[in-house]
């Protein structure tokens, strides 16, 4: 090889730097995963923000936890870079959150700094949960981007019963049960110490209970930085296999024609309503208005006349007498004015899943929205409620909070036989693609203390009428006056 180069120095001594070179570099990657380093030249990490509370430690939805009291922020960050989450969360002293979504985006901010300026820096504070955004490469080992950490339970009582596939791996670790599980196209990935169970929620595993985290940190056999629960305590994964139960839907044809109405005022999560009473019945939703962007995701009963009686419940935003006694029935959703107000603003503005710009926000065309939308809000409710018809009433944030609870009661109203297996489908399939991601943040308080005045009057006169209809009132949390 070298004989090439005799007759030329130069080209031999640029030859033997560039070795060198390569042999150092070499060196610190091989340095750097010693020191638990191992993906810190790989991605990039931007400061969210940081937040306090008993509740902060949720704030990442679809969260994996790494039990690492002493880890740094940079150790955090490449671990759940190497995993392949878009956010890392530290809490000094208590371990490491990653997730892919900021469950609440437009929370107050507590008072606090980004500590992650020295190698070695870790925040003196404790209950204080600082979120970075993690730039991935495309050079990133591992990528569990697509893959949601469920929680810790219990095994089951039968576990082959429950799982169709088991695996014993002496050198477990997350990516390997993950790996395998999603290979023999399984949607869950459940670690029970150095088992690896495959399979998919049912009734003998439901996934409803979940356990405290505690009782599944036992660290991996094959990665110590991991946690692989026990025997008895099972660390649960979804993995990027889709759960095809319940995916299955077809438009009504033998039942008698009935017109229910699924009636919302807008922005209050009618569209992911409807992909949830799509999946867990089996039949079509239509709608009285027609929009193609959802007949092309599928919604296939939009294009059909609302009267057809072929869709299993109607999407309506009217609420004037003719048009509410124009159905036999209704399910009437409600939501959280202040969540509901600034979805559909971002709607309006922003498209379906979009955003609406900064500069209406900060301008004078937020401000008139919300006076004119909060009353509206609040018609159209009481409108709905005073319907003669039977009328079932579902709470956006109960839904979201119990997911197989409230659908099971929308499907027994609907008049359907009940599916368990549907229901917990629907439950792991719960997101679809038809709601805004948590990403986006606005980094302040929109509402004025007068916005905030006039909407609590509105909330307390739809409270009210909720408990005259013999209807629980409004959930907690919209008096908690936070967005």
């Amino acid at each position: 090889m070298f004989s090439s180069f005799k007759g030329h120095p130069f080209v031999f001594l640029l030859w033997f730097l560039v070795f060198v070179t390569l042999l150092t570099v070499g060196f610190f990657i091989k340095l750097l995963s010693n020191w638990g380093w191992k993906y810190v030249l790989f991605y990039d990490a931007m400061y969210i923000g940081c937040y306090t509370g008993s509740l902060s430690e949720h704030m990442l939805q679809n969260t994996s936890f790494l039990d690492y009291g002493s880890m740094t922020v940079l150790q955090c960050q490449a671990s759940c870079a190497e995993r392949g989450y878009q956010y890392a969360g530290h809490v000094f002293g208590r371990g490491c959150y990653c997730g892919h979504n900021i469950q609440t985006p437009n929370s107050i901010q507590s008072n606090c700094h980004d500590c992650s300026g020295e190698p070695a820096s870790t925040c003196t504070e404790t209950n204080r949960l600082i979120i970075y955004h993690l730039e991935l490469s495309q050079d990133s080992a591992y990528n569990y981007k697509n893959t949601n950490f469920k929680g810790c339970f219990k095994t089951p009582d039968n576990a082959t019963k429950a799982f169709p596939l088991i695996a014993f791996m002496p050198a477990m670790t997350v990516g390997k049960c993950v790996d395998f599980c999603t290979e023999k196209k399984l949607s869950l990935a459940v670690l029970a110490g150095q088992r690896c169970l495959c399979g998919f929620s049912t009734k003998h595993f439901p996934l409803h209970v979940r356990e405290n985290i505690t009782r599944c940190l036992y660290h991996c056999p094959g990665q110590p930085h991991e946690n692989c629960g026990t025997d008895i305590y099972n660390v649960v994964y979804q993995t990027e296999v889709q759960d095809n139960r319940c995916m299955n839907r077809s438009f009504l044809l033998d039942q008698p024609k009935q017109l229910i109405a699924l009636a919302s005022f807008p922005g209050s999560g009618n569209t992911w309503a409807r992909h949830l009473i799509e999946l867990g019945t089996g039949f079509y939703t239509g709608s009285y208005y027609f929009d193609r962007s959802l007949f092309d995701k599928g919604f296939k009963g939009e294009k059909d006349d609302w009267r057809s009686g072929r869709n299993i419940c109607i999407k309506t935003h009217e609420s004037s007498k003719k048009e509410i006694e124009a159905f036999d029935s209704s399910i009437l959703l409600i939501r959280n004015p202040y969540r509901t107000l600034m979805a559909e603003f971002n709607r309006k503005y922003g498209g379906h899943v979009g955003f609406a710009p900064m500069l209406l926000w900060k301008g004078k065309t937020w401000p008139k929205f919300v006076e004119v939308y909060s009353e509206m809000w609040a018609s159209h409710t009481l409108a709905w409620l005073s319907y003669s018809g039977p009328l079932h009433v579902v709470h956006y944030e109960e839904l979201r909070r119990d997911i197989f609870i409230h659908l099971r009661g929308l499907v027994l109203f609907l008049g359907l036989r009940l599916s368990v297996d549907r229901l917990l489908c629907a439950e792991n399939q719960r997101e679809g693609r038809f709601r805004r991601s948590g990403l986006h943040r606005l980094g302040y308080d929109p509402f004025t203390e007068d916005m905030r005045t006039s909407i609590d009057y509105h909330i307390k006169k739809v409270d009210i009428a909720l408990r005259a209809k013999t209807f629980s009132g409004v959930p907690d949390e919209y008096h908690l006056r936070q967005i």
